[in-house]
């Protein structure tokens, strides 16, 4: 065979990796060991915190770069070395900290190594319990002076929860982006993700690409959701999963089988090994 024309293989982690079970199957982790053992470089690219990665990165063995918080940092968590980030402007975070708190919403926050909460709640638990973070309970008060904030996040389960985010989002539209994410664990709640204006993952994958002098066109991605998509678009190879909405299914070069039966370790096998 040829020398493979893919040098670096970036794969988001949920509904990608990990499907219902929450953990990556046997032939995914297989795959990717065997990509890495061909000298492909592998990256994952996540909307996760880099604390709620980190157990994935330990089970794939990967050393290097990943993305985090949807493109808002990339670094490699084994030395902290960082290639880009992407940091909420510390003023507009003093000025959501306080509407937040005049409006009685529970909004909490991600440094590069911590989680930030007010308050022991249910969406503590959940991170806790699905995602393995444990919180960092501060006043916010003062936290925008102490921390640099790259991401905020409002978790919605009622309506009148979804009533005070909305209201949230409506006040910073302009001053923040703002997407939506749901856990196949936790269908009922919604994630509301706060970051910079302008975060995504494709910019994040050029930064690193420029940092690893890799050009686009050898990079082939695999992913499933709306957040993966300016990624997908900005490779030589766009690989979607079976399961991804069909919005996403449209910038594919190839669809791969669902997350649950290890479409990752399918299209690694079609296109690197």
């Amino acid at each position: 065979m040829a020398e493979n024309r893919y040098r670096l293989l970036v794969v988001d982690i949920d509904g990608t990796l990990l499907g219902k079970n929450g953990a990556i199957s046997a032939e995914d982790r297989e795959a990717v060991a065997r990509a890495c053992n061909l000298g492909v470089l592998v990256s994952l690219s996540t909307g996760r915190a880099v604390q709620a990665a980190l157990r994935f990165i330990n089970q794939l063995s990967l050393d290097g770069y990943h993305i985090f918080f949807d493109g808002a940092l990339v670094s490699n968590p084994k030395n902290g070395e960082e290639v880009y980030s992407q940091p909420l402007d510390t003023m507009v975070v003093k000025q959501a900290v306080e509407f937040a708190h005049i409006n009685e919403i529970n909004i909490e926050f991600y440094s590069a190594n911590h989680y930030f909460a007010e308050r022991e709640s249910w969406s503590t638990d959940i991170r806790r319990n699905y995602f393995g973070i444990e919180p960092t309970i501060v006043d916010f008060t003062n936290l925008w002076q102490q921390v640099r904030i790259i991401k905020g996040t409002i978790t919605i389960r009622s309506a009148e929860e979804r009533a005070k985010a909305d209201r949230f989002c409506r006040r910073f539209k302009d001053s923040f982006d703002f997407s939506q994410t749901k856990s196949p664990a936790y269908p009922e709640v919604d994630f509301v993700n706060v970051l910079a204006p302008g975060v995504s993952k494709g910019k994040a994958l050029k930064a690193l690409a420029s940092h690893l002098a890799i050009p686009m066109n050898e990079i082939m991605a695999i992913g499933d959701g709306a957040n993966d998509i300016s990624l997908l678009d900005s490779v030589g190879l766009a690989v979607v999963m079976d399961n991804a909405p069909d919005g996403v299914k449209a910038v594919a070069d190839y669809i791969t089988l669902d997350v649950d039966h290890s479409g990752v370790a399918a299209a690694i096998e079609k296109f690197l090994l």
